[in-house]
């Protein structure tokens, strides 16, 4: 079967939303990418318009499906094997950000590619609270605190070597909807952690940061926690989000307050002959 692309965000969900959310922590990129060209635009992430394809198997089901906003290279969700084929011959990619054994299966179409990231997903246990606690408590962050955090999103973006050119963008956003949580010990900002808004009973955190003088307190792990039990108690059915698997000290954090394994991704970019 075809591979079916579309620039149309609402076309795009109407075909393959519903198997999407029926895997909402494998597609959890998927849905918040999607989720956000709904709220600001097909030039949310860029000035080109956003390529969105799914496949349907032999018995009609979507099957497969792809996200990709220019610049950033494409994003798969969950993908029958079978589809990879058919759309290594009919989009040429860049490369791909996708599970780890679907992400080998399409570079092995490519002369060279080479492997810039490896990441991995987790999804919140039995919330396990810091031990022992750090001084301080969380609180929402208001337009009050913008400058502040933008800044340091910027720093998060350097830091993890992505473009920081949306950051005002993102936190205006997040701030909308209560998306950010300040860490605070002795009435100042030491921590911040970023949620998203809950689609499909799933929340991701992101943008864990703390800058680099108040390292190693515990703070990045209490803001964690914190916006993580919100999450739960606003009904999230899996609170996700997903770590560099070249950071020990993250992924250790975040094990410690119960976030469990699901699976690996690969960000690969295809190489000329």
């Amino acid at each position: 079967m075809p591979w079916t692309f579309t620039d149309d965000v609402d076309a795009f969900l109407a075909a393959a939303g519903a198997s999407l959310a029926a895997r909402p922590a494998e597609n959890t990129l998927l849905l918040t990418i999607t989720a956000t060209l709904r709220v600001s635009g097909p030039h949310a992430y860029g000035t080109e318009p956003p390529v969105l394809g799914w496949w349907r198997g032999a018995d009609g089901e979507v099957a497969g499906a792809l996200v990709c906003t220019p610049p950033f290279r494409p994003i798969l969700g969950t993908v029958d094997p079978e589809a990879l084929g058919p759309l290594a011959d009919a989009l040429p990619l860049p490369g791909v950000d996708a599970d780890r054994d679907t992400a080998r299966a399409l570079a092995a179409h490519w002369p060279r590619h080479r492997v810039d990231e490896e990441h991995r997903l987790y999804r919140l246990g039995t919330l396990v609270p810091p031990s022992p606690a750090p001084a301080g408590r969380p609180r929402t962050a208001t337009t009050a605190d913008r400058a502040l955090l933008v800044d340091w999103l910027r720093a998060f973006c350097e830091e993890t070597g992505q473009s920081g050119d949306r950051a005002e963008r993102i936190v205006d956003e997040r701030t909308a909807h209560g998306g950010l949580t300040l860490w605070e010990a002795g009435g100042e900002p030491v921590s911040v952690a970023g949620v998203s808004r809950m689609i499909a009973g799933t929340v991701r955190v992101a943008n864990v940061y703390t800058p680099p003088g108040l390292r190693g307190l515990g703070y990045a792990a209490a803001v964690t926690a914190a916006v993580s039990r919100a999450a739960r108690d606003a009904g999230a059915r899996e609170v996700l989000l997903f770590t560099d698997l070249a950071n020990p000290t993250s992924n250790g954090v975040y094990r410690r307050i119960g976030y469990e394994a699901v699976g690996d991704r690969l960000l690969i970019t295809a190489e000329p002959e």
